[in-house]
């Protein structure tokens, strides 16, 4: 059973994507495990280029805006996860 959180984090992802292809990004992956360094939630391809989006939903800011939430640890970790991926 999925926790509030995890259906919140569900719909910011469905919305993401749903934005992007209106924006005629190709879906690649979603979700996609890149062992120890976690997860992308989102791969996609625009123009011949792979875009990797990382989502964060939030209710209201009021532990911080998305953009706080993507700290300089998750950054370096998804790096590795992309480097995993390609």
């Amino acid at each position: 059973m999925k926790t509030k959180q995890q259906k919140v984090g569900k719909i910011g992802e469905d919305m993401a994507v749903k934005f992007l292809k209106k924006k005629s990004y190709k879906i690649i992956e979603r979700n996609f495990i890149a062992g120890k360094y976690g997860e992308i939630d989102i791969i996609a391809k625009d123009k011949g280029e792979l875009v990797f989006v990382e989502v964060k939903t939030k209710t209201d800011e009021q532990f911080g805006s998305p953009e706080q939430e993507f700290t300089y640890q998750k950054k370096k970790k998804m790096r590795r996860a992309i480097q995993n991926y390609l």
